[in-house]
């Protein structure tokens, strides 16, 4: 089930809130959980026993951690190799094979196992959840039905925002709940239903036509890469803002995960700026422990690298997302050696970061390495094909519209705009029915099957 449709809007989440909120404060918790498995349950019903047991060992060993401060640390050993061991089986195994045999000539079988949805974001919250109960930051959780609404938590569980224990340990035992925070929430939920429905799927029209075109050109090549460069982030974004949304209706505030990453002036705000949990988790868990910046050169030059190379491997077991990670490693090292970078005029360093961040997003899609190699040499006039077709002429002139808008909307410029709006009292007044008609309008589009689903449910 994906928040984008009908069975979710109109069926799931009015049932879900309407128990919720009948439901004395005591069950909460549990009506969540249980909604939360139903919801997991709905596209995996076989994997459900893998939620559940991730569920109840990350539990047990927090409650070890917790007690023994003599064994803590081989617990918490345990729970990382758990974690671990459940991305290396169920992402990297195959990758890792595949990778050997072409290195050997073996051919080892792969495992062909199926990805289950969202196991990168639920067990990056796991892990989390016990190395902080080692450094002493949270007290164990001792409710199992607490401790599974903050791993299955349905509103972020299959692509994020990436929720630590600590962000929600309180709310998990006494939440505010009121008309204003669902209010609140559906707001913020329909801002990223729209992103999804109205912009991202509408500009992955525009990259697949690319992949479909009979009469490719130097300027097509562009258009899909300026395309896929939006689309990702208002899809992402808009996913992470509805379950922002949708954790508000029931009282919780999840961290924030976006703050206009377009807008930045060099690659390491870009990443400040960009799926911020994810490098905060990193930061927390990977950096700093192996020394951060506080260290000899050489060693930090290998910090970068390592949380690198995880980082793109976080994205996908192949090889371009590592070369992809890399590219980002290079890019924040030399921003580091070279300082007149941060000299140049603002939109030099705007145009520098929007040009990195489009190619390196060019990497990202590739379905191979040689794939990536071959849209590259289309965009820079390196695979022979004419500057401009007349099918590229039809498709920029369909899509230019779409293209101004999400460049518009990638801005705070919409967002301070609507701030201005507010501050007219007649404008307030029909609030209600601006959400409800733009809730009326993204439900049309994908009603219309032109959905496309989440790019970050792959991982």
């Amino acid at each position: 089930m994906v928040f984008s449709s009908i069975p979710f809007l109109y069926y799931f989440l009015p049932a879900v809130l309407a128990v919720y909120f009948l439901t004395p404060r005591q069950g909460k918790n549990a009506v969540l959980l249980i909604a939360s498995l139903l919801f997991y349950g709905w596209g995996e019903p076989k994997l459900l026993w893998l939620m559940a047991g991730t569920i109840l060992a990350f539990y047990l060993c927090g409650l070890a951690i917790g007690k023994s401060e003599k064994h803590k640390k081989l617990w918490l050993t345990l729970s990382v190799c758990v974690g671990v061991g459940l991305l290396g089986l169920f992402k990297y195994a195959d990758f890792f094979v595949s990778s050997l045999n072409a290195v050997t000539g073996l051919s080892l079988p792969l495992l062909k196992l199926a990805l289950p949805v969202g196991i990168s974001f639920y067990t990056f919250q796991c892990l989390s959840y016990t190395i902080d109960v080692y450094r002493g930051q949270v007290k164990p959780q001792r409710s199992l039905i607490s401790f599974g609404t903050y791993v299955a938590l349905f509103p972020q569980l299959i692509a994020g925002p990436i929720v630590r224990y600590r962000d929600v340990a309180r709310e998990l035992e006494e939440r505010t709940h009121s008309l204003e925070n669902v209010g609140l929430g559906l707001r913020r939920f329909v801002i990223g239903l729209s992103k999804k429905v109205i912009l991202a799927d509408n500009l992955a029209m525009l990259a697949s036509l690319y992949r479909q075109s009979t009469a490719p050109s130097v300027a097509f090549a562009w258009m899909y890469a300026i395309s896929f460069m939006l689309n990702i982030y208002f899809d992402f974004s808009g996913y992470s803002d509805m379950a922002i949304g949708l954790g508000r209706m029931f009282g919780f505030r999840f961290p924030e995960n976006f703050n206009y990453p377009y807008c930045a002036k060099s690659v390491t705000e870009f990443w400040r700026r960009w799926h911020m949990t994810l490098g905060g988790w990193f930061r927390d868990y990977v950096y700093i422990p192996l020394g951060g910046n506080r260290v000899r050169r050489g060693k930090w030059v290998r910090n970068i690298l390592i949380v690198w190379m995880l980082t793109g491997l976080w994205h996908g077991a192949a090889w371009n997302f590592v070369l992809w990670g890399l590219v980002f490693a290079g890019l924040l090292l030399l921003e580091k050696w070279v300082p007149g970078l941060q000299r140049l005029p603002d939109p030099l360093r705007q145009a520098y970061v929007l040009a990195a961040v489009c190619l390196s997003f060019v990497l990202f899609n590739a379905d191979s390495l040689s794939q990536a190699a071959g849209d590259f040499a289309a965009m820079f006039g390196l695979a022979g094909l004419p500057g401009f077709t007349a099918e590229t002429g039809y498709y920029l002139g369909s899509y230019l519209p779409l293209l101004l808008v999400s460049l518009l909307g990638a801005t705070p410029v919409v967002k301070n705009y609507a701030r201005w709006l507010e501050k007219n009292g007649f404008l307030r007044a029909i609030q209600p029915l601006f959400w409800a008609g733009l809730a009326l309008i993204a439900t049309a589009y994908f009603v219309d099957g032109s959905f496309s689903p989440f790019l970050y449910f792959r991982f």
